[in-house]
């Protein structure tokens, strides 16, 4: 791929995301899809991911604004950096508790791309910021 047709497939997971689109981004994944969650373990395939993004749409609206994509010149890796707009809607596992507290935080993400398709995304924000924003 190109260093264009790797932002364009950055962007549309990211234009997928803000759209609620699940089977959108899961399109731009690799089969054998490795997902690094923010302090967290490593998950490993397609499956593995629709069931992130469950566990996130059930806790958290999310809106990402002001993206910027990064691509290496052959377009095998890429970057994003944004700004997360969300509210946190229903208590998760081992965070505080949930009241529909609004939150903004920068957050970023790195990408492998293999065959067109991203192979492995790896997400970063501040855990302490977002908890002292939620009043954790």
């Amino acid at each position: 791929m190109s260093m264009q047709d790797t932002v364009a497939l950055i962007e549309r997971y990211y234009a997928a995301f803000n759209r609620g689109d699940w089977n959108a981004m899961l399109d731009c994944l690799a089969a054998d899809v490795v997902h690094d969650l923010n302090q967290g373990p490593r998950e490993k395939n397609k499956d593995a991911f629709r069931a992130f993004l469950g566990r996130m749409d059930k806790s958290y609206s999310e809106q990402l604004k002001d993206i910027v994509v990064l691509s290496n010149a052959d377009g095998s890796r890429a970057g994003a950096e944004y700004v997360v707009h969300g509210t946190y809607k229903v208590s998760d596992e081992g965070l505080p508790p949930a009241k529909g507290q609004k939150y903004v935080l920068p957050g970023g993400a790195f990408f492998d791309i293999r065959d067109g398709k991203i192979a492995r995304v790896t997400n970063y924000y501040n855990l302490q910021d977002w908890i002292a924003q939620v009043g954790g």
